[in-house]
């Protein structure tokens, strides 16, 4: 296995926890490089479901070294507490996971700031998690964020945080929203960090030792390229580069030392929270809620969901340098007789090549459907992909063929072993 960039080519949630936890057998070092705990990836393996927010999911396998890169926002106390569940699950957290001390922090005010900010909203809400991921990168972006580095120091961490929260708190009044203390928020943050200190170093420096040593690498992506800051679907995205890029600069790794790109996407299409969805369709979202999928692993909200649309995926491999493809979710679709696929945009009678970048534009873009056969049998117990039925074979290498870049792994299941790797 090469350095290898995982990215999500739809609106997140497409299940890449599961790949990367697949991948990972192969990879010496698994890099989270963007987002926050916002981000939700899911693995079953030994009968246990595991949901992982900031850690890397290389974590369940011994012998993996896990790496929170640079371009992460973290909230101490919340990153302290998945730690401790791992560890009381059994799971070795250690000298196996390191953190970049250029980190920057998720206080208890930029949650506050978060919701304040999307209730003044009102219908124009974003539908974020709460998390204050957005406003964490908001304070990076102005250069008033506090990193792991000044967490480390604890009077100049306190010092500067006396700041903030005087900040926050003037933001917070002017909304009619409670003010935050300083110091439930200092104590609380100082113990998490002794808990970090042993896992925080210099990561660049780190991963450029490992890249000379010849290790390999797996850049884990959180969310999906439509919730990328810049190419997505604009209000309506995080506040990270979702797409391939972002690994570099949310690593330290630079460019040319990745080898392949790898885009994750669902064999039909979900979104979480508010903004345009072209391929949305009621008949799709029963049956999934249904069959209890599609529920948020961070928030636990109903998913929306939609047929599968190749416009967008299309992009994504443009916008990603998709090389490989793996398609998840395989078995949600095997009761339809037939499935619809959106092969096209019409937007004022004329057909688009592109998704629109104003989400009005993309709102009101009518998709053009092309119908392929269902295979209306369990796929579940595949373990081979000449053991899928032959529609199942050609929607799935159809779907690739219309995105563009090589099929690789279809996923027919929640577990490990109910992955097909072409």
């Amino acid at each position: 296995m090469a350095n290898t960039v995982l990215v999500g080519a739809q609106w997140g949630d497409e299940g890449k926890g599961k790949i990367i936890d697949f991948l990972t057998e192969t990879a010496d070092i698994v890099v989270r490089s963007q987002g926050g705990n916002n981000a939700g990836h899911t693995v079953i393996t030994g009968g246990k479901k595991y949901v992982l927010h900031l850690i890397p999911s290389g974590i369940l396998r011994p012998g993996k070294q896990c790496v929170i890169g640079n371009g992460v926002v973290l909230d101490p106390v919340s990153l302290v507490g998945e730690i401790e569940g791992l560890r009381a699950e059994g799971i070795a957290v250690g000298d196996n996971l390191l953190i970049s001390d250029c980190a920057h922090l998720v206080m208890p005010y930029h949650r506050a700031l978060d919701a304040a900010k999307e209730l003044a909203k009102g219908k124009l809400k974003i539908g974020t998690t709460g998390r204050g991921i957005g406003p964490a990168y908001g304070d990076k972006v102005a250069r008033t964020g506090l990193r792991l580095a000044d967490l480390m120091q604890p009077a100049i961490f306190s010092e500067k945080l006396a700041v903030r929260v005087e900040e926050a708190n003037a933001q917070l009044q002017a909304m009619g929203a409670e003010p935050v203390s300083f110091q439930e928020i200092n104590d609380a943050s100082l113990a998490a960090a002794e808990k970090l200190r042993p896992h925080v170093v210099n990561t660049v420096l780190y991963l450029h030792k490992a890249l000379k040593a010849g290790k390999e690498m797996l850049f884990e992506g959180a969310q999906g390229t439509f919730l990328d800051i810049d190419h997505g679907t604009y209000p309506y995205v995080t506040s990270s580069n979702t797409t391939a890029g972002g690994a570099a600069t949310g690593s330290g790794v630079p460019p040319h030392r990745v080898d392949c790109v790898l885009g994750v996407m669902k064999a039909y299409t979900t979104r979480v929270g508010e903004g345009p969805f072209p391929t949305e369709n009621a008949q799709i979202s029963d049956l999934l809620h249904g069959m209890g999928r599609e529920y948020g692993a961070t928030t636990g909200r109903e998913r929306r969901c939609g047929w599968f649309d190749a416009v967008s995926t299309r992009f994504a491999a443009m916008v990603n340098g998709i090389d490989q493809i793996a398609i998840t979710n395989l078995d949600g679709l095997d009761t339809l007789e037939t499935i619809k696929v959106c092969v096209g945009y019409k937007l004022d009678g004329q057909e688009v090549e592109v998704p629109p970048s104003d989400y009005q534009r993309l709102s009101a873009c009518e998709p053009v459907y092309i119908e392929l056969p269902g295979w209306n049998t369990p796929t579940d117990h595949c373990k081979s992909f000449a053991e899928l039925p032959q529609n199942a074979q050609s929607y799935a290498l159809k779907l690739a063929e219309l995105t563009g870049g090589k099929l690789i792994i279809v996923s027919v299941g929640a577990h490990r072993d109910q992955t097909i790797l072409l």
